[in-house]
């Protein structure tokens, strides 16, 4: 089975009771072919992990220094915590080589199935939850997450106006609208985009941002002001 310490060192969190971060991974095919085996199946866990997740993820969200809407809060916490997000995230941390797996379940890709993956490790939250608490739990999650929240805060709240912009343009002139980077000023650590989005060749909303796709959002929302 797999390597305990290295996962805990990979995952830079260390699990007092060793034996529930191994009960995240056990799939309810091995307890079908080991009924004596002292730990149980990770679908309480997974319940568990998958509630917490969801809701740091949405707090993570919602305090956001540019505030999101409903909608687009909506969209990127579902974008983090489908399954397919949390299985290429675990994957990424090689847990597959974790699962206990019945032999029916293992011949015929166990190890890599999206599904089994995901709820490991949803599992394994629900563990680092019982056994370490909500604090470092959380911090957990967002460090595991951090990459992929910032990616999709910024595409997302840039994609919403920009995406409105785009059918409104389309609606009435038949053509779409063009962003173009007028200005990039900073430091490296501190850059400093300004972008305007032009309709028809004039130009129709400037906004800044400390990335490309914040300057963009900015850009189409004041183009949307005028528009509507």
């Amino acid at each position: 089975m797999g390597d305990w310490a290295k996962l805990q060192r990979e995952l830079n969190f260390q699990f007092a009771n060793l034996s529930l971060l191994q009960q995240a991974f056990v799939h309810r095919s091995y307890l079908n072919e080991n009924p004596d085996c002292s730990l149980g199946s990770n679908e309480r866990l997974e319940f568990l992990g998958d509630a917490f997740l969801g809701l740091v993820i949405a707090e993570a969200l919602y305090q956001q220094p540019e505030p999101l809407t409903e909608g687009e809060m909506t969209r990127i916490r579902s974008a983090i915590v489908c399954q397919e997000s949390l299985a290429k995230l675990a994957s990424s941390l090689h847990l597959g080589d974790y699962l206990y797996l019945g032999q029916g379940e293992e011949k015929s890709g166990g190890r890599k199935r999206p599904r089994n993956l995901a709820c490991a490790f949803e599992a394994l939250i629900g563990a680092a939850l019982v056994d370490r608490g909500i604090e470092a739990t959380r911090n957990l999650i967002l460090r595991l997450f951090n990459h992929t929240l910032r990616r999709l805060v910024e595409e997302g709240i840039a994609s919403d106006y920009k995406s409105r912009l785009q059918e409104l343009v389309q609606a009435e002139r038949q053509e779409r609208p063009v962003y173009q980077l007028v200005a990039e000023e900073g430091p490296d650590h501190n850059r400093r985009f300004t972008v305007e989005v032009l309709v028809g060749g004039k130009v129709a909303g400037r906004g800044s941002g400390k990335s490309k796709q914040l300057a963009e959002k900015e850009a189409a929302r004041k183009a949307l002001e005028r528009w509507e």
